[in-house]
């Protein structure tokens, strides 16, 4: 990509290159080197570009890593954040927001180190005090958040998932905790039992079960979340409308960050947590009657945590699992729908390169095949399935691609969209 500059640009790709250009050197483009000199680019560093870029190094970034909640857990905080009067901007799953304003489509969870620098350029000249962003391993493992200084850094947890990068939870590991080993501020969930390792100095805790440093003393999950909240700064208590122990868990990190960032009073912080509503496609209701809820739970570990948040409801959920991604964590999905569902319905998400029957047959081998489980590989028929066999106190929860608005086949990115898909259906 290209940052024009007044009489020239910056770029982080040697074939844009020419005479008087700039070209940021990463260790991820770090042999296109002598080919980015060759067309006449001068080789800056990535802190050499951010002064060129006129970025202020006191904006404040906040960097969410770990394998669920990091979405949610990072809007929290910067819906939160311009709640309580600051300008704040986010980067992540979703795409990127300046203060309430989209300025770029979803991509990658973490962009490259040079896109990055184009979203702090802007919220630098905004005027933000905050850049929140989403970590992925795949991040942390192909460098793209280096050259960046970190305010915080928040640790989710880790569960099975992108095994078929990183090969084994061993190794999943050990890429974030690579993230979490120097002394910057830290904020760490330690009721996760994933082994990860952190540097103790300069780092906090949160929990729902342990002792900590930010915790849940107790709590009632049965409308919304109720909780009493211990803290450094005292306890309070929390109301908030999203369901479930693991956005109990989202919103204590949340809150945790914010006491550790600033000097706000707990009044103010309780108004600005309770005005949140939620991200788009993370247990989103698209319909009350029928109920309807779409979320982007793609893991065995976040299917688990949305549907257990659910169970006193009667569910019936259609799920798939995306193709050319880890295959272990298949028949651990379906094991988990039949668990909870009324009635299962196994479709395709993003089959990528796969055979979408292939991918449901995998799921499959973990359930016991019964007149509980329906197999129907196109999406858009087996939500109108779901909603055809719901009775007047069944919720249907559709899992997988949450807001994503497309469906990867072969190659080629269809519009989808299970929302759209649900109130077109409905006549909504």
């Amino acid at each position: 990509m290209k940052i024009s500059l007044a009489n020239s640009y910056v770029t982080d790709n040697s074939n844009e290159c020419e005479s008087g250009c700039f070209f940021v050197l990463t260790k991820s483009n770090a042999k296109f080197k002598e080919s980015a000199q060759s067309n006449g680019a001068k080789i800056i560093s990535v802190d050499e570009c951010k002064k060129l870029l006129g970025i202020d190094e006191n904006i404040k970034i906040i960097g969410i890593t770990g394998t669920n909640g990091k979405t949610t857990t990072a809007w929290t905080i910067y819906e939160t954040l311009m709640q309580l009067g600051y300008k704040s901007a986010l980067s992540g799953t979703c795409g990127a927001f300046l203060h309430s304003k989209r300025i770029d489509a979803k991509s990658l969870t973490t962009s490259p180190v040079l896109q990055t620098l184009e979203y702090l350029k802007q919220a630098n000249e905004f005027g933000c005090k905050y850049f929140v962003m989403e970590v992925s391993s795949h991040a942390i493992d192909q460098d793209r958040v280096e050259g960046l200084k970190f305010a915080l850094k928040i640790f989710t947890n880790l569960t099975q998932d992108h095994l078929d990068y990183h090969k084994s939870m061993q190794e999943y590991a050990k890429v974030k905790s690579k993230f979490l080993s120097d002394d910057s501020l830290k904020l760490i969930n330690i009721d996760d039992e994933g082994g990860i390792e952190f540097n103790p100095i300069n780092s906090y805790t949160y929990s729902l079960k342990k002792d900590s440093d930010f915790a849940s003393l107790k709590y009632d999950l049965k409308d919304g979340i109720k909780a009493l909240m211990k803290t450094p700064k005292g306890e309070f208590e929390l109301a908030s409308s999203l369901q479930g122990e693991f956005n109990l868990y989202n919103l204590t990190a949340a809150i945790g960050a914010i006491l550790l960032l600033e000097d706000v009073k707990i009044p103010s912080l309780k108004e600005a947590i309770y005005k949140f509503k939620g991200v788009a496609g993370r247990m989103e209701v698209v319909s009350q009657k029928p109920l309807v809820i779409v979320d982007f739970a793609h893991t065995p570990d976040g299917m688990q945590k949305v549907l257990n948040a659910l169970r006193h409801l009667n569910l019936i959920v259609i799920f798939g699992a995306g193709g050319d991604r880890d295959r272990t964590k298949r028949p651990k999905m379906g094991k988990i729908a039949q668990q909870y569902a009324k009635i299962s319905i196994v479709t395709s998400d993003n089959p990528r390169s796969e055979e979408p029957e292939t991918i449901i047959d995998e799921i499959c081998a973990g359930m016991n095949m019964n007149n509980t489980v329906i197999l129907e590989s196109d999406r858009k028929k087996a939500i109108k399935l779901g909603l055809d066999l719901l009775d007047k106190d069944d919720t249907l929860v559709i899992l997988g691609k949450g807001d994503e608005d497309y469906q990867e086949i072969n190659g080629v990115k269809h519009h989808f969209s299970d929302k759209e898909t649900v109130l077109e259906l409905l006549k909504i």
